[in-house]
């Protein structure tokens, strides 16, 4: 099946209001930039960015639209502020956090690509040890008060776990290096990061190839991204970027 769309408005469609869309990369590898700026300007509001760990503080430019625009209600991330306490509180993003306009949810990294594994897994929630001890076992990290939800704990063989459920996005934008017409993809070293477990999480997957194959051109053995994971390709260029101090 032929899955490469002609255009960033085909490759984002049905993608409106009030979405939750899986952002790929971490920091400024593996982003899909060309997708977050097609998202930029479909001018779509209400959404729930669910990232990894930080792509939109390596996307910088991009993040800087996104708030402008008013586009984002929340994000889901392990690390997605200004490490610097001076340069966030001048950013319109933390401002925002800050003020409550914008949710931010915070989980471990390890435990976010989990719950998207899990999505892509069929698992509902699972139980995991990760995060007992701290602040994480006591309720969900948010700065909405009212979302601080208390958290689920049992004991299993010994250990202590926290209920931990599936993240499944309507939409993953994700970028892959190679990647065949039928959508099967091939990440380009720590440029896999979080793209491989958000293309099986969401029910709508859009990956855009920087280099794109015919069918069955990739050798099986090197694909990361199996074809049926992905809905839409868009073949885009190798764009140069500068990567900022976060």
């Amino acid at each position: 099946m032929n899955k490469v769309v002609k255009d960033m408005r085909e490759a984002l469609s049905g993608l409106d209001y009030g979405a939750t869309v899986a952002v790929g990369g971490f920091f400024a590898a593996g982003v899909p930039r060309l997708l977050l700026r097609a998202l930029i300007e479909k001018e779509v509001k209400g959404l729930t960015l669910a990232c990894g760990s930080g792509p939109l503080l390596g996307a910088k430019d991009e993040l800087d639209a996104l708030v402008e625009n008013g586009q984002i209600r929340k994000i889901i991330d392990s690390y997605g502020l200004f490490r610097s306490a001076s340069r966030g509180a001048r950013h319109p993003l933390e401002q925002k956090v800050r003020s409550g306009e914008i949710e931010f949810e915070v989980y471990p990294m390890g435990t976010l690509s989990e719950k998207y594994r899990m999505a892509g897994a069929g698992i509902p929630a699972s139980y995991i040890p990760v995060g007992i001890g701290s602040m994480v076992e006591q309720s969900v990290i948010t700065n909405i008060e009212g979302k601080r939800k208390e958290r689920e704990i049992r004991t299993i063989d010994g250990r202590t776990c926290v209920l931990e459920y599936a993240l499944k996005p309507d939409f993953a934008l994700v970028h892959a290096y190679s990647g065949d017409s039928e959508g099967n993809l091939r990440y380009r070293k720590t440029a896999r990061n979080f793209n491989h477990v958000m293309a099986m999480a969401a029910r709508v997957t859009v990956a855009e190839v920087e280099n794109l194959a015919a069918s069955g051109d990739l050798e099986p053995d090197s694909v990361h991204t199996p074809g049926i994971f992905v809905h839409r390709v868009i073949p885009v260029p190798r764009i140069a970027f500068e990567i900022t101090n976060v």
